[in-house]
């Protein structure tokens, strides 16, 4: 029992010696350890008869748990060493500037499309998705576009090979809904398009939203009304608007329609027209039961005129400057 008591103080000066946490922990694997004196005391009572057994035992397991104790004790007591130590080498000067967070938004075109999304689902039109690469009789030949039309040449279009290419307008979707939906029908298409031009008023790529509505006894009047409350709903108030008598192979009557700016200069936003008789045909709608309209809103062209914007290869830069302009309230 002398020996036990001599021991329990040597370990706890021990411990108390002890400067950082490897030596705690020496100590620690020295007495209690699978190979410990601690350890080796209890394996020696077996030698011992019953009753010296529950003596040393006790009296050990006290040893044990006040062992613990002051190894617990030190380790919260080089914690805090550890901590202060970090905190006079980690100093913040609370004088220097702040660290600030950017807050990031949405790039103007994405934002022009989900106001076009918003709009065109209140009045009870679905958004579909659309592939960009395309073959030519879905781009051209079901949408009644000559063979001859400037449009199909390599200066305008950009061909992979004779047959596929990146498509020219968000049109392609009217055949492919067309040829696997039966009417009535009422659909937008937003998507990316691509012509071979470029200058600040046109770029490589753009975007369109395609509209498209298949029903009985749909006319022009139809198409003027979704037309004028979109604009009206876009822009916030009744700006002025002409309809210009147009051709586009795929509708009949057609129309271009411009945006008249307070100094009578007008600028074309969109095109569209009842679809023509002979695209219904190539898609297996019969024109003397269902009629069509359609239309391509330009998005680059409306957010320029909504934001103001004089160029519009400002979209397509990536200046921060220009982007960090445009915060939203939805």
């Amino acid at each position: 029992m002398l020996n036990l008591k001599k021991l329990l103080n040597s370990i706890e000066i021990n411990i108390k010696n002890s400067t950082n946490k490897e030596e705690l922990d020496k100590v620690r694997i020295k007495y209690l350890g699978k190979k410990g004196i601690l350890t080796s005391y209890m394996k020696h009572l077996k030698y011992f008869s019953s009753e010296e057994k529950k003596k040393y035992c006790f009296t050990i397991n006290q040893i044990k748990q006040k062992v613990i104790f002051h190894i617990n004790a030190k380790n919260k007591i080089l914690d805090k060493i550890i901590l202060n130590q970090r905190i006079k080498k980690e100093k913040i000067d609370v004088s220097l500037p702040g660290r600030r967070i950017e807050h990031g938004s949405l790039h103007p075109i994405t934002h022009t499309i989900s106001c076009i999304k918003h709009f065109f689902l209140k009045i009870g039109f679905q958004s579909v998705n659309s592939p960009e690469i395309e073959d030519e009789y879905h781009n051209f030949d079901a949408l009644n576009i000559p063979k001859n039309h400037p449009a199909r040449d390599s200066h305008d279009t950009f061909w992979f090979d004779s047959n596929r290419l990146l498509r020219t307008q968000t049109s392609n979707m009217q055949i492919r809904i067309m040829k696997k939906e039966k009417p009535p029908i009422r659909l937008i298409f937003p998507g990316k398009v691509y012509r071979n031009d470029h200058d600040h008023t046109h770029t490589p790529m753009f975007h369109q939203v395609e509209g498209l509505i298949v029903d009985k006894n749909i006319n022009f009047a139809n198409l003027k009304w979704i037309i004028y409350n979109f604009l009206y709903d876009f822009f916030k108030t009744k700006i002025s608007i002409q309809f210009r008598p147009s051709y586009f192979p795929f509708t009949t009557p057609s129309a271009e329609v411009d945006i008249i700016d307070d100094k009578g200069k007008a600028l074309e936003i969109l095109g569209c027209g009842m679809v023509h008789p002979i695209v219904l045909k190539n898609v297996n709608i019969n024109s003397n039961i269902y009629s069509a309209c359609a239309f391509g809103i330009g998005i680059e062209r409306i957010a320029m005129l909504r934001y103001g914007i004089t160029d519009i290869r400002c979209f397509f830069e990536n200046d921060v400057r220009f982007l960090k302009q445009f915060q939203y309230n939805w």
